[in-house]
């Protein structure tokens, strides 16, 4: 690929105002600006490297954009910039809209997750080889597990022409079930445009206006839709093919996907995406602003499909996975010469959203590389300073010796590190020595409290000596060492 001088790419870099004082004051904290600066530098050579023509980016820390660019160019012929509200062509993250339409009208009380698709669509009639397995519900085409195939029986992936719905609901019949109904995953198009359809069918309003009104609207997502008006077009990143043997980009027209918008026809900006990752981020009471309960959003966020190796899984829309011990959530998405990711760390309150105007960019690869290099700094810029901690109270050292149950199975109370500890000794011993150990908190008196909320009491003789340990309802006693 022909690598373009930094410079020139430099000097496109545009950011947005920051949204509050607090914001400032997170991006200015010292280890974050090092961190930005960082990938910053690295970020401007892969735009360059890989030919990127245009690629927006947002980081977010709970309710806040930390920082958001643009890089290159929304339009390579007019060498409009790209900024972070340009408006791209979302793909497959438009099924967190609708998945999040479905979970609304469920929290409304208006459709059940394990009710059958049909009891909501009449016409829903797919053939199926496997007539002793149970119908396919709402919640396994969120999860993308009713066995369905990946698209509807039409060639729009080859000649960008979508069907009606009249068309989609009459080519049901044509299509036949490939699994058995929750026993595969199995990514679907034509499961998602499905749910679309008893997201109308359910609600009596058309899958976007739907999305419109009590989705993007209340999180003040004016650049978002998923059925655009031609001023919202009119401000769109020009798609662009992969280059040809000459290195020369042809061009996307926009094209509508009929029956399969809920699946893949939204546009937003990473500045609206960024609301929406605030969304699953916000506590506390209800605000005219939040469209869904935290518990249904967390509902959403936590596994209900394992993937056989174990990997990862399938929420309820997004994908979760694990890495390094920490929880990963998100979904990508592809159409026509538009590429985008949204990666969310639900425990750290962190959000990278990464879209660009070409077939060949990789925003999962940017947006890692952001949450790897900018999310440490944040999480330390944010973490709460640990309380200082209380001296071991001297009362504490009566405690302190090897006590059994009466089958033998012995304990130890230790004081480390200011902290009354409970050693539970193996056989064998744990393969980690740092196993075994657990942090006694006091309550009251000879009461304490284990990290998981279970009491632990020290019952005392006239003289003040442990006589046993009262551990939830069973005891300890002392022995000689």
């Amino acid at each position: 690929m022909r690598f373009k001088p930094l410079l020139a790419t430099a000097l496109l870099l545009m950011s947005i105002p920051c949204l509050s004082q607090a914001q400032t004051a997170l991006r200015d904290q010292p280890e974050v600006a090092d961190a930005l600066k960082v990938f910053d530098l690295w970020i401007e050579q892969f735009v360059a490297y890989r030919d990127i023509p245009g690629l927006s980016i947002a980081i977010v820390h709970d309710q806040e954009i930390v920082w958001a660019k643009g890089y290159g160019f929304a339009d390579l012929t007019t060498k409009t910039p790209a900024t972070p509200s340009t408006v791209y062509r979302l793909g497959s993250i438009t099924k967190l809209f609708t998945a999040s339409a479905i979970m609304k009208l469920r929290d409304e009380g208006k459709l059940r997750l394990d009710n059958p698709v049909e009891s909501y669509l009449p016409w829903f009639h797919v053939s199926n080889p496997f007539p002793d397995e149970p119908q396919i519900t709402v919640r396994e085409l969120l999860t993308h597990t009713s066995g369905l195939p990946r698209e509807a029986p039409f060639p729009y992936w080859t000649d960008h022409i979508f069907p009606t719905q009249a068309q989609f609901q009459a080519a049901e019949g044509h299509q036949e079930v490939l699994y058995p109904p929750d026993t595969t995953y199995h990514y679907s198009n034509l499961g998602m445009a499905l749910l679309g359809a008893v997201v109308a069918e359910v609600s009596g309003r058309p899958w976007a206006e739907y999305v419109d009104e009590e989705i993007l609207r209340p999180l003040g997502m004016t650049s978002s839709s998923g059925a655009p008006d031609k001023e919202l077009l009119s401000r769109r990143a020009t798609s662009y093919m992969m280059p040809g043997p000459d290195g020369v980009r042809g061009t996307f027209p926009y094209y509508d996907t009929g029956a399969l918008r809920p699946a893949a026809n939204m546009v937003s900006t990473v500045e609206d995406l960024s609301r929406f990752a605030s969304l699953q981020f916000r506590e506390g009471p209800n605000s005219e602003s939040r469209v869904l309960a935290n518990s249904t959003l967390r509902d959403m966020r936590r596994v209900h499909w394992v993937y056989p190796s174990f990997s990862g899984g399938r929420g309820l829309g997004f994908a979760v996975s694990r890495r390094d011990g920490t929880t990963i959530v998100g979904h990508g998405g592809w159409i026509g010469g538009n590429r985008t990711h949204l990666l969310l760390v639900p425990d750290q309150k962190i959000a990278v959203i990464v879209a660009l105007n070409a077939d060949d960019g990789s925003p999962y690869t940017v947006a890692r590389q952001a949450y790897d290099a900018v999310g440490p700094a944040l999480v330390t810029a944010t973490r709460e300073p640990a309380p200082p901690k209380a001296k071991a109270d001297p009362e504490w050292q009566r405690y302190v010796g090897v006590y059994s149950d009466p089958w033998g199975w012995k304990y130890r109370i230790m004081i480390l590190d200011d902290q009354l500890v409970e050693y539970a000794y193996d056989v064998p011993p744990y393969d980690d020595a740092t196993s075994g150990f657990t942090t006694l908190e006091p309550v009251e008196g000879t009461t304490f409290r284990t990290p998981d909320l279970e009491l632990v009491t020290f019952e005392l003789d006239a003289e003040g000596q442990v006589v046993r340990i009262k551990r939830r309802n069973d005891y300890i006693f002392p022995v000689k060492e």
